[in-house]
């Protein structure tokens, strides 16, 4: 057994916690000790899966595979923005400025700058799936420096800290589901891969990731005030005589 292949080997096997984990923190009632637990693990596990990625990146351009080596560095980029945001959300609950520091923009510059060399890729070559796939590394870029640039504002939300967490961890699921779809299961079911598959596990998770986004961003928008019944009241024209 190579270096790689031990390499793979161990990036594979944290996947699949990753994977594991990504769904019991979600089905588990947020903020209890065990949707934390899961939720700490799995970010430690995406961490893990960053470290071995880079290698196995760089091992696949020397190699001459750079359609591989785009893919695995791109979602290193728009990933490690996704960690950093999930954990530092929570936290630097109390202090946005702490939370948009110089590793938050840093992030944000990266995932910018891998969105736009997929872009180029993809427009060179003609290739659908990176043109496409490249609107998420320019949307995370755009949105981490804005919020970096007018903090204030982001701070002024209710629960902006939790709605970051969120946003972050729905990020971090589509980048270990594209992995997982467009990597592992052809690797797991080889009966199953096409071009069908590809394309779904390009944008299948981005399509799921957004329809969540929406469905929560509804659920923990903050409650209007009920306006009192009639107007009569609010203008005390209805007091007894």
């Amino acid at each position: 057994m190579t270096a790689y292949s031990m390499l793979v080997a161990t990036h594979g096997t944290i996947g699949v916690v990753a994977l594991g984990t990504f769904w019991a923190a979600a089905a588990l009632r947020k903020g209890s000790p065990l949707h934390r637990r899961f939720g700490q693990v799995y970010l430690l596990a995406m961490l893990g899966i960053l470290i071995t990625a880079v290698p196995m990146a760089m091992v696949r351009y020397l190699q001459g595979q750079l359609y591989i080596a785009v893919f695995l560095g791109y979602l290193v980029a728009i990933t490690a923005n996704g960690v950093w945001a999930a954990w530092r959300a929570i936290r630097d609950k109390h202090d946005v400025v702490r939370y948009t520091g110089p590793v938050y923009v840093a992030s944000g510059v990266l995932a910018l700058l891998a969105g736009l060399g997929v872009l180029a890729l993809g427009v060179r070559d003609g290739s659908p799936l990176f043109i496409g796939f490249s609107s998420i590394g320019l949307f995370i870029g755009y949105d981490t420096l804005k919020k970096r640039r007018h903090r204030q504002r982001l701070a002024a939300r209710p629960r902006w800290w939790m709605i970051e967490h969120y946003s972050a961890m729905l990020g971090n699921g589509i980048a270990t589901h594209v992995a997982f779809l467009a990597i592992g299961l052809p690797r797991l079911l080889p009966a199953a891969d096409g071009v069908a598959l590809h394309y779904f596990a390009w944008f299948g998770p981005l399509v799921a990731a957004v329809i969540a986004k929406v469905w929560l961003d509804r659920k923990h928008a903050p409650r209007k005030p009920v306006a009192a019944s009639g107007t009569a009241i609010a203008d005390g024209s209805s007091r007894p005589a």
